[in-house]
């Protein structure tokens, strides 16, 4: 069966976060791809059919269901090329993915060029494959063609290498007795982050944040002792396409230390790196 090399590639793109959709559908659109959104794993799933999606992008995490959980289900049903994106870059969450069927990972923050480049080498790799219940081939390529032949592109790419899941297979047995539920809770010092709960306990007083607020934290939680950019900041809290200069992340930083420092004229939990970015400090043992 011959496919159009002109139509688009169809991708179904599962992101909460609107500020970081709305970004990544532009910049996706402009690259020729034709993206349909979904913003929560139940949705995920009501959304996908393996007739008319080329390509999953799909957040591990998802209110409602998890990325894990959605990527299960559809693996279950189609061999239809998935990427996990992760927050949290942690090697559990990569394992994790490749176990239920993840043909790659992306870790936040990342560029939109990266994000292409893995999308359209997934896809070259599938290329031959055809996709469960339409008898059709998937595309080599994704937006317009680059006047390579499909078939030629499809040899030259490597596959992932053998060793890379075998890794992958023998750090998740090691790790079956983590849970996702543990790795959604960040706590340093007298600050608890329960991020499934969108909880924050600081010296044992509940503290409500504003969204960006607990992203900012749960980021520099996830880091503790380690210096954050401003880069990695505003590329994972308000996405790819962020304009204007750094005043919007240090005024969200000022009123994050207001709620938390117990005394935010003189801050001691979240650290300025001038010149470079910010660190929530660890304590000293």
């Amino acid at each position: 069966m011959t496919i159009d090399s002109a139509a688009p590639t169809r991708v179904l793109l599962v992101e909460d976060a609107e500020s970081f959709v709305d970004a990544l559908v532009v910049g996706l659109e402009r690259e020729g791809f034709a993206i349909t959104v979904a913003r929560d794993g139940i949705e995920a799933l009501e959304r996908f059919d393996p007739a008319t999606t080329d390509l999953v992008l799909l957040d591990v995490m998802l209110p409602r269901m998890s990325g894990i959980d959605v990527c299960r289900t559809i693996r279950a049903r189609s061999d239809v090329p998935i990427i996990m994106v992760t927050a949290k870059s942690t090697e559990l969450d990569t394992v994790v993915g490749l176990e239920v069927g993840a043909d790659d990972y992306v870790a936040k923050p990342y560029r939109l060029r990266e994000l292409v480049s893995r999308m359209r080498a997934v896809l070259r790799r599938g290329a031959a494959k055809p996709t469960p219940g339409t008898g059709r081939t998937s595309r080599p390529d994704a937006g317009p063609p680059s006047g390579a032949p499909a078939a030629a592109e499809a040899v030259t790419t490597p596959a992932v290498p053998a060793p890379v899941a075998e890794r992958a297979r023998a750090a998740a047995s090691e790790r079956r007795a983590l849970r996702r539920e543990a790795e959604e809770v960040l706590e340093v010092g007298d600050v608890h982050l329960d991020v499934s709960r969108h909880e924050c306990i600081v010296r044992g007083d509940e503290v409500k944040l504003p969204l960006k607020e607990f992203e900012l934290l749960e980021i520099l939680l996830a880091n503790a002792g380690r210096v954050v950019t401003r880069d990695t900041l505003i590329d994972r809290v308000w996405g790819l396409d962020y304009v204007g200069d750094t005043k919007t992340l240090d005024v969200h930083i000022k009123r994050l230390r207001s709620r938390i420092e117990a005394d935010p004229a003189h801050p001691v939990l979240i650290t300025t790196i001038r010149g470079v970015g910010y660190r929530f400090e660890a304590p000293r043992r």
